[in-house]
């Protein structure tokens, strides 16, 4: 390391590897090597050491020495690895865990640089894990992670416990993607005090500040810059390590050469981009303004499970419940919104005792086949329950509209206002906000609870396996005591899309509920549903 400039330090095989299980072809490793060599980066982070081995994962994930002597990496840029605090701290404790990881001294590894990743609250127990690794030759940087939401006098303790110990390099992560230019500077002033050694930034996207915030940290002397290629990395990425390089090497340094690093963007980064779906989006700049863990959107965005009416309750939640930990069961909580014992103040018995149901869905099946749905209805004169703001059919001919998801409700807030059927919703376990955007229309109060694999039918409410509007209707026709249930407008999805086995499974699981009511599809669909033609007689 030079004293007094700038470290560029590209950790894309680490922090992409969230994408790919760190799974990189070597080819491809190699490659991308080579061109970070030619741009003038300093250090390539090669990807986590570990010692978890649950499920699959690519090398990358453990990136054992042996390893990376297997590959033919270029010289003339210094490699690093990542550990876990957590993971560290845990199990045989600190010193057996650096020694498995770390079985040989620096002059005989591949490896230069070995940085901590810690939270908090286990910085000051992994601090001598800096002096081991200075003792086996590696030069050592320590992260802290979320340390946005720390106080001053608490950031500065933090400086003055480091500099007790050989660290090389203090960062400071951005980990939650909330962090502005004003908060970069209240960190580095804050850590100055009690840290005069070299600092380092790792920045995340999720409110497109990523690079703004790593130039606002380097004119404030923060010497080591993180960044991937195209960003890749966890939930929304990172600073582009393109960008980055031409803010800071192209043009002035006149040995960079970054057409080998355009090349492999465009081979092989950009198609995985495509594939994977990193990068910053509305969902992700949610998560780093209300401080939520970007892994949240990240698992939702590759779950078929969540609408975007899901990710946006969602996240709604977590701004209160707290979620700038990731967890699963709190992920899986959140989906379901409601929470505690359901409860209403309607009976649907009162409207469908004993009358066939026609359910109105937003499939395309419903504009194909209106007139002739149009004309049962006036024939037959079924109940009809149109499925949220679904108006292809004549208004007259609706006699109620069915609406259960928080989200989906708020967007379609304004039409139900003013659509003149009465809702039938949860309306004593909606949020505030969306009962007093509803103060002044007709709500039929059915409760609603939300448990795995259950459907269950009680007078004023319903227990449901997921929060579809779906699942609420065919509740509402067995509370009722529906006599059939005909279903326009529930179309399915083309090919092999998931959505159709969510749905069938849901079907299956309904129909084998006592008191569930027999179900016709009237119009085309994909779904497993006995049919019927809307065009025929019998109905």
């Amino acid at each position: 390391m030079i004293d007094n400039q700038e470290i560029l330090l590209d950790c894309t095989l680490r922090d992409g590897g969230y994408y790919n299980s760190w799974d990189f072809p070597v080819d491809v490793v190699i490659t991308y090597a080579e061109a970070m060599c030619a741009a003038g980066v300093d250090y390539v982070e090669l990807g986590l050491r570990s010692l978890s081995n649950n499920g699959y994962k690519g090398p990358f994930a453990f990136t054992t020495d042996s390893y990376l002597r297997s590959l033919s990496l270029p010289e003339g840029v210094n490699y690093g690895v990542m550990v876990n605090a957590g993971e560290i701290l845990k199990g045989a404790g600190l010193e057996e865990s650096l020694k498995l990881l770390f079985p040989e001294s620096q002059d005989s590894s591949p490896v230069s640089l070995v940085r901590v990743a810690c939270h908090i609250h286990e910085f000051e127990a992994a601090l001598p894990a800096a002096q081991w690794l200075k003792d086996k030759g590696y030069t050592v940087g320590f992260n802290l992670m979320q340390i946005a939401s720390c106080s001053d006098d608490r950031i500065r303790e933090l400086g003055s416990k480091a500099k007790s110990y050989p660290i090389d390099v203090l960062y400071f992560a951005d980990s939650l993607g909330g962090m502005g230019p004003e908060d970069v500077e209240r960190v580095i002033a804050a850590l100055r005090v009690g840290w005069s050694g070299d600092l380092g930034i790792h920045t995340h996207d999720n409110m497109r500040m990523a690079l703004q915030n790593t130039l606002t940290a380097s004119k404030n002397g923060v010497v080591w810059l993180d960044s991937t290629v195209t960003g890749m990395g966890r939930g929304p990425g990172n600073a582009r390590t393109e960008e980055l390089l031409i803010e800071k090497r192209y043009g002035l340094d006149h040995g960079v050469d970054m057409m080998p690093l355009l090349r492999i963007i465009d081979s092989f980064f950009k198609p995985l981009q495509e594939q994977c779906g990193w990068g910053s989006n509305p969902y992700y700049f949610l998560s780093g303004k209300y401080g939520i863990h970007p892994t949240y959107v990240q698992e939702m965005l590759t779950d078929s499970r969540y609408s975007e009416e899901d990710i946006i309750a969602v996240l709604d939640y977590l701004k209160t419940a707290g979620g700038a930990g990731f967890s699963s069961d709190k992920l899986e909580a959140a989906r379901h919104f409601y929470s505690g014992v359901p409860y209403g103040a309607w009976s649907p018995e009162s409207v469908l005792k004993g009358r066939d149901l026609l359910l109105l869905g937003t499939g395309p099946g419903v504009e194909k086949h209106k007139v002739a749905i149009e004309q049962y209805i006036k024939v037959n004169k079924p109940v009809v329950i149109a499925l949220n703001a679904q108006s292809i059919i004549a208004s007259e001919l609706i006699d109620f509209r069915a609406a259960c998801h928080p989200a989906r409700l708020l967007a379609d807030i304004d039409l139900h206002v003013n659509l003149p059927q009465p809702l039938i919703t949860p309306a004593s376990m909606l949020p505030g906000k969306i009962k007093s955007a509803l103060s002044g229309k007709t709500l039929y109060d059915f409760g609603v609870g939300i448990e795995s694999n259950t459907f269950e039918f009680g007078r004023n409410y319903c227990v449901l396996p997921s929060s579809l509007v779906v699942a609420y209707a065919l509740a509402l026709a067995a509370s009722g005591k529906a006599e059939r249930v005909y279903m326009a407008g529930f179309d399915g999805y083309s090919g092999e899309d998931p959505r159709n086995q969510e749905m069938n499974a849901l079907i299956r699981q309904y129909e084998k509920q006592a008191g569930s009511i027999q179900l016709y599809a009237v119009t085309p669909t994909r779904y497993d549903l006995e049919a019927k033609s809307i065009y025929g007689a019998g109905l």
